[in-house]
């Protein structure tokens, strides 16, 4: 019996809860059931607020703790699969787990049974990007690849289709890493900025559940990370395998750089090997650029140059990422829901030669906006501002040193429609007018995907 097998059967022996039914959860629950585990799911929502979901795994004979008390009965399972938005050190988590308590997740368990080589992505921003750029890459070179984790699909519940020869892709938030105790063949780190504090409390934390993604590899293992970063440059001395830079200051003794003709090289023993150039890159900005040379370092030598450049010319980008929604009357409208930090919109702000329409604002992650504040200013002509955050932005905004209200314009919005009714009103022929949020999405939409479809739904409407 694999190991594989093993795992499903011990299973049976179990009482299973896992906490929501979210994108990581449903289909694994369907394959439980289908192998006759026992599963409970505990969820604050009351079952109208996920009827479709609530009917098809009742059907297949899945019990339901609902309501506001939804926790308090994790002691009476043997295993609990908590969801990436539960946060690990929630009390009713850790009271289970003194009482014995298996506290787990599907990325967890996955990265313990998963038969191929991982590739795994994290940091604070270019994650999904750099994610299916490996993914890109590695189908391009005639591999079988499975995309998942905080991007993708679930790859627990397909564990038994994964062979040998495959490769699996995926981004890891901090919520999943916090509990990680295993890590991949291959890690990429893209940047450690402050991002999430309002669950992680301090920067430390957050800083510990990045490092975990490497802290676990062995000798035959790969590290990627970035040089212009302080926060990975600083993880150096804890890498235990093969440490690849990527960087475009400077020259690394080994990694991928770029060069001063434009060239994304790299080097390693002195040796210098073009790859391509950063005029060839489809997706714009210099973020993307940096993206391409972390993915470079990342494989090197897993893939042909001929894979990397193919993606480079052909890969028009992730969805939710600068992502070109349509042009109406001589202005043009992208959505950039996935900016959910400072660090992300400025990355976006950077890839437009002209000032620009921004709509920004919602959840509040805790983190500071004084560092977009400047380049806010300097790249914006109008910011049209939402949600919780709306103040605090503008307060960070109008307080930098080269505010000028006669050069950037600010109003508020009590609703997406609402903004982008006023973007439309305001926006002449030539301008151009991205969703930039620097927030997470969690007061009005249950994640930045649905903001950004939203956005691109009220777009596309607009005459």
């Amino acid at each position: 019996m694999s190991q594989i097998q093993n795992f499903f059967e011990s299973m049976k022996q179990k009482n299973v809860a896992f906490i929501g039914t979210g994108v990581s959860h449903t289909e694994l629950i369907t394959v439980f059931r289908e192998k006759g585990i026992a599963v409970t799911v505990c969820d604050k929502r009351s079952a109208d607020k996920f009827q479709e979901t609530y009917d098809k795994l009742s059907a297949l004979g899945v019990k339901f703790i609902l309501g506001e008390n939804y926790l308090d009965s994790l002691t009476d399972f043997d295993v609990v699969f908590r969801t990436p938005g539960m946060y690990f050190n929630n009390p009713a988590l850790t009271k289970a787990r003194e009482q014995g308590v298996v506290i787990t997740s599907e990325m967890e368990v996955f990265f313990d049974l998963c038969p191929c080589k991982i590739y795994a992505v994290t940091g604070s921003d270019g994650k999904s990007t750099s994610t299916t750029l490996i993914a890109e890459i590695l189908a391009q070179h005639g591999k079988t690849v499975h995309k998942g984790g905080n991007i993708g699909r679930a790859l627990l519940p397909i564990i038994e289709t994964i062979k040998e020869d495959d490769a699996a892709v995926v981004e890891l938030s901090s919520f999943q890493l916090i509990s990680m105790r295993k890590s991949p063949d291959v890690a990429l780190i893209t940047n450690i900025t402050p991002n999430h504090l309002d669950v992680h409390g301090t920067m430390e934390e957050y800083t510990q559940c990045k490092i975990n993604l490497i802290a676990h590899q062995n000798a035959f293992s790969r590290t990627v990370l970035n040089y212009d970063n302080e926060g990975t440059r600083a993880l150096a001395p804890i890498v235990r395998g093969k440490l690849n830079w990527f960087t475009r200051q400077t020259t690394p003794e080994r990694g991928a750089f770029l060069r001063d003709d434009g060239m994304l090289c790299y080097i390693e023993k002195g040796v210098v090997i073009p790859v391509v150039h950063k005029d060839e890159i489809r997706i714009p900005g210099m973020h993307n650029v940096e993206n391409f040379l972390g993915v470079i370092s990342a494989l090197w030598g897993d893939v042909d140059i001929a894979d990397i450049v193919r993606v480079a010319k052909e890969f028009g980008g992730v969805e939710h990422r600068i992502e070109f929604v349509r042009e109406l009357n001589g202005v043009k409208w992208y959505n950039d829901s996935i900016a959910t930090s400072p660090t992300r919109v400025l990355a976006g702000l950077r890839s437009f030669n002209q000032k620009i329409i921004v709509l920004a604002g919602g959840y509040d992650k805790k983190i500071p906006f004084e560092p977009m504040a400047e380049t806010v200013c300097e790249r914006v002509k109008l910011l049209i501002l939402m949600g919780v955050t709306a103040d605090k932005i503008e307060k960070a905004v109008t307080s930098a040193n080269n505010y000028d209200p006669e050069k950037i314009h600010i109003l508020h919005a009590d609703s997406m429609e609402q903004a982008v009714e006023i973007a439309h009103r305001e926006a002449q022929n030539g301008d151009i007018v991205t969703l930039s949020p620097a927030c997470a999405s969690f007061d009005l939409y249950p994640n930045f995907e649905v903001r950004g479809q939203h956005f691109k739904r009220l777009v596309k409407e607009l005459s």
